[in-house]
């Protein structure tokens, strides 16, 4: 598996560059937002998106300001969503950091995601990047719907296969999507291309998400045991999907029941973990993983030799040999 550094390599003078103007593209003249907004920076984590929107371009052409400006946009547009997120989960800490809720209160933190919103769209329109607006709007009605079809069917633990994969491509894969194209729309218009890597970013999406449901039934460098947090949290997830698909009808009622009503009885939570392992979940999703993994590959291998595209592949694979 490749590092992010490597796979970096064909663009690192770009992402240099892009952190001074992402800052420039938040500042503003009111104290307290300015000082908000640089704890934004400061705390970044990988850099996937903006890492998908620079490869994206040089695979398809010079990358140039449109592109800086599409990172940004894709860059706001998450952070925004994000900082709602912490408000409405009443969420304490975002990647190991304080959120800004916890450390400004929810009424300032819902602001300061309003002002993200704001950079948007005036970057957007300012520069004339309605295609690019248009694409990362799309993404972000997609999020939302996700998420209240989630909401909605959680309620009564109504998640079968096909509603899931309705759930992860709107929630997780949308905006990985919107990265690739934004990218692409950024040094060229054909639709035909733009339209292939938003599908390669929502094939490696799904593939992201899968991976991260799979997390779940590894074993803890603390505990040696899985970790059973979505269970926990009622999550619904493939390798759950598959077991409770084929379990009998006891074996089911007793997951439900647990998912539903006992979900922070441990021993509980593991009997059902168990039954998922025994079931063939665990493989099942990570054939579903493999399958969408190598639907990516399969858009990417149409181009020509590049160091662009050599580090989309590696970066397709990272997303499904990562460990965290």
């Amino acid at each position: 598996m490749s590092s992010l550094k490597k796979i970096q390599a064909p663009i690192q003078d770009e992402m240099k560059a892009f952190e001074p103007k992402f800052r420039d593209y938040m500042a503003s003249k009111v104290a307290l937002l300015d000082r908000i907004t640089y704890y934004i920076v400061k705390r970044k984590g990988k850099q996937l998106r903006p890492m998908l929107v620079f490869l994206s371009a040089k695979l398809h052409g010079e990358i140039g300001d449109s592109s800086y400006r599409g990172a940004a946009l894709v860059e706001l547009m998450h952070t925004a969503t994000l900082v709602h997120d912490d408000v409405v989960d009443d969420s304490n800490m975002r990647r190991g950091f304080f959120s800004l809720n916890a450390l400004w209160k929810n009424k300032i933190a819902v602001l300061v995601g309003d002002y993200l919103l704001s950079r948007v769209l005036l970057l957007s329109v300012e520069n004339k990047e309605f295609r690019l607006l248009e694409l990362i709007s799309t993404a972000v009605r997609e999020m939302s719907e996700g998420e209240l079809l989630q909401i909605e069917k959680a309620r009564r633990l109504d998640i079968d296969e096909q509603v899931y994969f309705d759930i992860i491509t709107k929630k997780t894969a949308s905006l990985i999507a919107s990265c690739c194209a934004v990218g692409t729309a950024s040094v060229q218009s054909d639709e035909e291309k733009i339209e292939a890597m938003r599908l390669f970013g929502e094939y490696l999406g799904i593939a992201f998400q899968i991976k991260d449901d799979l997390f779940d039934f590894q074993k803890t460098a603390k505990t040696g045991k899985p970790t059973g947090i979505d269970i926990q949290e009622q999550k619904m997830t493939l390798p759950l999907i598959y077991a409770l698909r084929t379990a009998s009808s006891t074996d089911r009622k007793f997951m439900i029941r647990v998912v539903k009503r006992h979900n922070h009885d441990r021993e509980k939570v593991e009997q059902v973990m168990a039954m998922v392992r025994d079931s063939g979940g665990i493989e099942y999703a990570e054939q579903k993983m493999n399958e969408y993994y190598q639907k990516a590959l399969n858009i990417l291998n149409a181009y020509p030799e590049s160091e662009a595209k050599n580090s989309l592949l590696e970066l397709a694979d990272y997303v499904i040999q990562r460990n965290k």
